[in-house]
């Protein structure tokens, strides 16, 4: 049975109101693409770190109540694990961020991986020391053993970041990658002062030929060989939970892959059709997880489980 290997942050995130806080969550846009995919009866093994306390017992349950497996996470003891608190603004986020880590970081148990299973990386994680050294060891193991690559290159919005250090990192990281996705305020990140076109046609063609673009109205383009693009427009209304849409909508482009039995081997012969189904079916997924959570409805899940049983057995 083909499988995913999410590999990211785990963090608790609380979200203030004012001086009071409003709700707190499991963060990160893939540990909640892992989520919705274990919701589909998809075989996922979340690979991160997190301390041995209450907060990452939190985060430790969510994860295991949506079938992810967390025998590749580290819970060390030595620490505590991250929370963030986010106190949303008009233009930016302002993002404070706790959390105490071992000296020895990110000492994992690898999970099996096997031709055509799909790995799943990104955010601080794959850009910044100590933890990226052994990160990057196991996504060129993945490389190797011939899974399908897909980088997500933002991290956390609203933090203070020099871009220009870790510059090296996030280029090897799109060398090795399939299919990276992105959204604009990504691009922003990453690629201060250029468009989508800009980025692709400067930056990412030149290591991964597949790339979608995520607007700010949620309409996607993909980019593929030559710069050429391909748009989806929006589907449904502009969701005020960035974190549920993006997670729906990376876990509904390995949805799409698998039902439409993408291979390592075939993985950049895609005829665009295809790929059209793939980003459609994303944004539609994306939709239906579009609350704070980024679950699906258990009837929901239920149908997509159905319909992606027979392509990853």
């Amino acid at each position: 049975m083909r499988k995913v290997i999410a590999i990211g942050q785990s963090v608790l995130d609380t979200v203030f109101k004012g001086n009071q806080p409003e709700r707190s969550f499991v963060g990160g846009r893939i540990a909640n693409a892992a989520c919705i995919l274990g919701s589909l009866g998809v075989h996922v093994s979340m690979v991160s770190e997190c301390c041995a306390d209450r907060v990452g017992d939190i985060i430790i349950d969510y994860l295991t109540a949506h079938h992810v497996d967390v025998n590749s996470i580290d819970r060390y003891t030595d620490g505590a694990t991250p929370l963030s608190a986010i106190f949303p603004g008009a233009d930016k986020d302002t993002l404070v961020n706790y959390g105490v880590y071992p000296k020895d970081r990110f000492d994992v148990v690898w999970p099996r991986i096997d031709e055509d299973d799909i790995l799943l990386f990104g955010s601080l994680y794959a850009i910044t020391e100590p933890q990226r050294a052994p990160l990057f060891e196991l996504v060129t193991h993945a490389v190797e053993r011939k899974a399908i690559i897909i980088y997500l290159p933002g991290f956390q919005h609203g933090i203070n970041f020099h871009i220009a250090h870790v510059m090296p990192a996030i280029l090897e990281n799109l060398e090795v990658s399939d299919l990276v996705i992105a959204h604009e305020r990504d691009l922003r990140d990453v690629f201060p002062g250029e468009t989508a076109q800009q980025a692709y046609s400067n930056h990412v063609e030149f290591y991964c030929d597949n790339y979608l673009h995520i607007h700010p109205d949620l309409s996607v383009t993909r980019f593929d060989k030559g710069g050429k693009a391909l748009s989806h427009p929006a589907i449904g209304n502009v969701s005020p939970y960035m974190l549920g849409w993006q997670a729906g909508f990376t876990a509904g482009v390995i949805y799409g892959l698998f039902k439409n039995e993408v291979t390592h081997a075939n993985v950049h012969q895609l005829p665009r059709t295809a790929w059209s189904d793939i980003v459609t079916g994303a944004q539609a997924m994306a939709t239906c997880c579009a609350n704070l959570e980024g679950d699906l409805d258990p009837q929901l899940a239920a149908r997509f489980a159905v319909d992606l049983k027979s392509s990853i057995s």
